[in-house]
């Protein structure tokens, strides 16, 4: 019954060797020595690659034109690749110019902090600390 504890039978050193024998003997059937070794031709062959700093690999290689292109082209930013954005994310701050003409002497749209005796007395008693000025 599924209750009920089983009692853990604690093997003997004789039944420990006996196990470990069968696993030794099952080991040496399954293993074969290979002496001759060949390319898997099912299996794709990895190139290993020069070294890119290197002077003498790289003068007899003439500089591909469409692939500087390319990497040029990747190097650009989104504004200049393509017409109008690609995510969302790029539809914040992709129109740089400003909606309204930013003119610094219409008084409708730029308040300047303007600065008089008052102004400079009030803000220098609140500078000391002074309370009764409140």
């Amino acid at each position: 019954m599924a209750g009920h504890p089983r009692e853990k039978v604690i093997p003997d050193e004789v039944h420990q060797n006996q196990i470990l024998r069968e696993l030794y003997h099952k080991e040496l059937r399954t293993q074969k020595l290979y002496t001759q070794y060949h390319v898997n031709p099912l299996r794709k062959i990895h190139t290993i690659t020069r070294k890119p700093m290197s002077w003498h690999d790289n003068l007899e290689e003439p500089a591909d034109a469409r692939f500087l292109n390319l990497i040029h082209h990747t190097a650009q930013g989104p504004r200049k690749k393509y017409p109008e954005t690609q995510t969302e994310n790029q539809e914040v701050g992709w129109d740089l110019e400003p909606l309204v003409n930013p003119e610094r002497h219409d008084r409708r749209l730029n308040h300047f902090r303007v600065c008089s005796d008052i102004t400079l007395y009030k803000a220098k008693t609140w500078g000391l600390g002074d309370d009764r000025h409140k």
